[in-house]
């Protein structure tokens, strides 16, 4: 996987190529400052009300009008003034409302997927800037897009392009998690077709897998096939109950990408290719294989999961170190017992 090839992936070079095979959205250019606090770990909310200049929506529960955010602890108390963005949050809005009032955010090529745990709704569906903020703020999917989108490109000797960050607003549809499935492309030729949600078992799936992958390669062969940049790329679609497919999404084909229910040895080999002539088609295909959400994960506090994985040796010998302390701590207090004799 090469820089270009992630460039390439970016919602605002596919999205103009194939906008009437998707939804509707808008791209905003995100301002420096935004993209300064998106990695400031210390400020989480923002201040200021953004449902004011509202028109058509506002939200009761929002806290904005807390223009200070505190933390404290044994020895410092600390304020944190929250950042205002009135020129953007505006602009938000105003797309926000355009697109019918609730919206799908995303960054260049990241959605905060791993970060729908913290929404109230718990659902990626947003109607203002703050909530678009806490997802964003709580994702390492968005992180990575900000700080580090080229890490798994394979060409490191050469320069980092040239990135010009957008959010993306995406018009709000209910989409069920059975309709989604992803599809990989070597040399403009559809390889393999995966569910999306591997983690599930839906009937329908298992049942129609025929007439599904047939759809999606007349969709492919008619509107994706030598109309993007690569030729080797990973491209996401829903198929409705009507049996349309639309286009959601697309990624670079590598590691960077999730290969769901393939391997990308298996993909990049050259082995599920040549084992048919059409798309290598998987699904879960029973209830006994039905495996927790990879995401998961992301909930656990990131100092938990660093100890319990050995990654952070720092963390492991302070944990350590608290441990002893407490040991010797217990057995002192042990000693001062007084111990009466039996008479």
């Amino acid at each position: 996987m090469k820089k270009e090839q992630v460039v390439n992936c970016q919602f605002s070079v596919w999205y103009p190529i194939f906008k009437k095979h998707t939804i509707k959205s808008l791209i905003l250019p995100l301002p420096q400052n935004v993209i300064d606090y998106l990695l400031d770990d210390g400020t989480l909310v923002v201040s200021g009300s953004d449902n004011n200049t509202q028109q058509t929506h506002t939200n009761n529960n929002d806290s904005d009008a807390e223009e200070d955010v505190q933390w404290s602890d044994d020895e410092t108390t600390t304020t944190a003034t929250a950042p205002e963005f009135p020129e953007f949050t505006s602009r938000v809005l105003e797309a926000i409302n355009a697109l019918g009032g609730y919206v799908f955010p995303k960054l260049n090529w990241s959605a905060p997927r791993d970060a729908n745990w913290i929404a109230l709704n718990s659902s990626l569906q947003c109607q203002s800037l703050s909530d678009i903020f806490l997802l964003f703020k709580s994702s390492d999917f968005v992180t990575h897009d900000l700080a580090q989108p080229f890490l798994h490109c394979s060409d490191q000797d050469s320069p980092d392009p040239a990135i010009n960050y957008e959010l993306v607003l995406r018009k709000w549809s209910e989409l069920i998690s059975g309709g989604e499935f992803r599809c990989f492309v070597k040399e403009n030729k559809l390889i393999a077709i995966s569910q999306r949600d591997y983690t599930q078992y839906y009937q329908h799936v298992l049942k129609q897998e025929e007439q599904i992958s047939h759809a999606i390669q007349d969709f492919f062969s008619q509107h994706i096939q030598y109309n993007f940049l690569d030729e080797d790329f990973v491209f996401d679609v829903y198929r409705d109950s009507q049996g349309r497919v639309w286009l959601i999404d697309l990624n670079p084909f590598g590691q960077v990408t999730d290969s769901l229910l393939f391997s990308w040895e298996e993909l990049t080999s050259g082995e599920v290719a040549h084992q048919q002539e059409g798309p290598a088609f998987r699904c879960t295909n029973s209830e006994v294989t039905v495996q927790p959400s990879p995401c998961l994960s992301y909930r656990i506090p990131r100092d938990f999961l660093d100890l319990s994985t050995g990654e952070d040796a720092y963390k492991l010998i302070d944990f350590l170190k608290l441990k002893k302390s407490q040991q010797e701590e217990s057995e002192e207090e042990e000693e001062e017992v007084e111990v009466i004799p039996q008479q």
